[in-house]
């Protein structure tokens, strides 16, 4: 059946998707975003308007209906605006919540710190509150592989201790994963945190490394190569993720039953809580990665080879047995796919052509 679900950070990456396949199934989709210049406009504002959102019709605390979707309302909103998202909940009576709406990157979270606290801590204890005070029936929302930090037992597992972050934006994800826990043990609601690893694809966010090595290349500009090379990701296409986060939607959370609190595993509780991992289960050498997008655009990219970056990992790889085994699902679009289809969309966009 059709739920009515608030869906945040929808003029972002994962949140365009999401809603975008959530509309398309019939559920009645409200998306809410602030539309911060963290990165550029053009690009935020290009995925509003691929729902039928126009910028021009865009105000703060106003909400406006897609001239493209009849199910679709969108709001510009702060997560810290707790009086007018208390309104908006009372007034939508949502189903369910998937919020997918914080302060991104790891590297920004070195020099912009408070942004983090506002948006990923106080923002997040905003959406749990308007949760508890308004019988949602399910809270998903969007945690990171930088959880892990110093961990480096792979694949990383959601049944180890991540109790070691390596910068701001990773500790305030492990913060949501905890304080979703104390609302789902003290209030009974169904939480699911997601542990997502570097997600690519059409619309893309901008400082992702791979619209960072696109555009350089197609400009003929040397990319930036951190720890020389040596790095690995366990990089996921946007629709294997999309994918993932539906099957969570529609698969609250339960307690489980067997949870032994003298052996407690981090990623279940007696209380209705659950965290997984969405990746791909198949790290990457950046080197391949690099060699991928090379191969697509025709053209060998120059590289400045540099040491490793304050706060970033030497390698990320997700164990997603859960995933497979609770929601029977599993990311499966190759790496040299995924990048055809980005560039694709990156040339069409831009209005850019190859020049090798």
């Amino acid at each position: 059946m059709a739920e009515k679900i608030l869906v945040t950070g929808t003029a972002g990456f994962i949140g365009f998707h999401l809603a975008t396949k959530l509309i398309a199934r019939g559920d009645e989709v409200v998306g809410l975003d602030n539309i911060n210049d963290y990165y550029d406009l053009s690009v935020k504002y290009g995925r509003l308007k691929q729902s039928g959102i126009e910028k021009e019709d865009i105000s703060y605390n106003s909400l406006i209906t897609s001239k493209l979707h009849d199910n679709y309302k969108f709001i510009k909103l702060n997560l810290e605006d707790r009086e007018n998202l208390e309104k908006l909940f009372k007034e939508q009576k949502f189903d369910k919540v998937c919020n997918l709406a914080a302060q991104a990157g790891v590297r920004y979270s070195l020099t912009n710190p408070h942004t983090y606290i506002d948006s990923n801590i106080l923002g997040f204890l905003n959406i749990l509150e308007c949760c508890r005070h308004n019988d949602i029936k399910a809270l998903s929302y969007a945690s990171s592989s930088s959880v892990y930090g110093l961990n480096e037992n792979q694949p990383f597992s959601t049944h180890d201790n991540v109790d070691h972050p390596i910068s701001l934006y990773a500790a305030s994800k492990k913060s949501n994963e905890l304080m979703a826990h104390t609302y789902s043990h003290l209030f009974n609601i169904p939480t699911t945190g997601l542990r997502f690893f570097t997600v690519y694809g059409p619309w893309g966010r901008p400082d992702m490394a791979l619209f960072l090595f696109t555009k350089a290349i197609l400009e003929d500009r040397a990319i930036d190569v951190y720890n020389y090379g040596n790095m690995q990701r366990d990089f996921t296409y946007i629709d294997d993720i999309v994918k993932g986060v539906m099957r969570v939607i529609d698969s609250p959370a339960t307690k489980n039953s067997n949870w032994d609190a003298k052996n407690p595993d981090p990623s279940s509780s007696i209380a209705p809580y659950k965290i997984y991992n969405i990746g791909n289960n198949t790290p990457v050498k950046l080197m391949d990665f690099i060699e991928a997008i090379e191969k697509k655009i025709g053209k060998v990219a120059k590289k400045n080879l540099l040491p490793l970056q304050a706060g970033d990992v030497v390698s990320t790889y997700a164990d997603v047995n859960d995933l497979v085994e609770d929601l029977n699902y599993k990311p499966q679009t190759s790496i040299q796919e995924g990048i055809d289809k980005f560039i694709d969309w990156y040339i069409d966009f831009f209005k850019v052509k190859i020049n090798a």
